[in-house]
């Protein structure tokens, strides 16, 4: 993390009174962040420059992507009684949010019998490379980051210009660096994007039946080879197995950024 954006943090939790943290004396205490739940942790990094921009001693066993426990002690602090109350409320942020996007993401990787797991850009705007930190270190990928890594051809691209334009003109401004996804709903449209040359083919809110069939037409076509398949949208805990068998090889899940819940951390004064 910049130290600019480590202030602008900062600078939004303090305010410009901060009364709550003054009224305890400014003593030497110990403090510990506990897990309150099963989970696994993410955030570290953050949380420990949060610590040390108050001049707060955190040290921890853990590493990024670890399982952890109720009870579980996070990190062991030394410091000002003020400086641990002042940095408790942020540094828990990023432990909390992280550490929940990580615990999802690891729980869908475990439904998905070695297909990836990928997030998505729906993060939150100024979070976005936490929340992405968070799904790798929950096993899973953190897709394009934006607009810039990969061309990405959607409905509203094709309503515009159609599939064979709309991947034309792709193909005539993408860097040889950049691959071409195009977001498909029907068979049809999938087997047309592989014949134009696509990269990956996206199954947007199609039926796991319907991907199946969909890629044995693929198959059966010659045009499977070389194609990376994605499969997103409607994707849930409970049907992300059934995904996973179609043959595709990354599920793409917006809920793993946009509505992951929060492990719920806690900070413990010592003395």
């Amino acid at each position: 993390m910049l130290l600019v954006e480590l202030e602008r943090f900062i600078e939004e939790d303090l305010g410009y009174n901060d009364v709550s943290c003054t009224v305890v004396p400014d003593c030497k205490v110990r403090a510990e962040v506990v897990s309150n739940e099963d989970g696994i942790v993410a955030g570290l990094a953050e949380a420990t420059q949060v610590f040390e921009y108050f001049e707060v001693f955190a040290t921890t066993d853990l590493a990024e992507g670890t399982a952890i426990k109720k009870d579980d002690i996070i990190f062991t602090l030394e410091g000002g009684a003020r400086s641990i109350l002042r940095a408790e409320r942020l540094a828990l942020n990023f432990l909390g949010r992280m550490s929940g996007i990580a615990t999802l993401t690891r729980k869908y990787v475990g439904r998905a019998n070695g297909v990836k797991i990928a997030c998505t850009r729906k993060t939150t705007p100024g979070f976005r490379k936490f929340e992405k930190k968070a799904v790798i270190a929950g096993g899973g990928d953190p897709h394009r980051f934006n607009l810039s890594d990969t061309v990405l051809i959607k409905d509203n691209h094709i309503a515009v210009l159609g599939l064979e334009k709309a991947l034309k003109s792709a193909k005539d401004a993408a860097s040889f660096t950049q691959k071409i996804e195009v977001e498909v709903e029907d068979t049809d449209s999938a087997v047309r994007a592989a014949e134009l040359g696509a990269d990956i083919i996206m199954f947007d809110n199609m039926a796991a039946d319907e991907i199946e069939k969909c890629i044995k037409r693929l198959d059966e076509k010659g045009l499977r080879q070389g194609l990376i398949l994605e499969a997103s949208g409607g994707i849930s805990m409970e049907n992300a197995g059934d995904y996973a068998k179609t043959g595709v090889d990354v599920i793409s899940i917006g809920a793993l950024t946009h509505s992951s819940l929060w492990l719920d951390i806690s900070l413990r004064i010592k003395q």
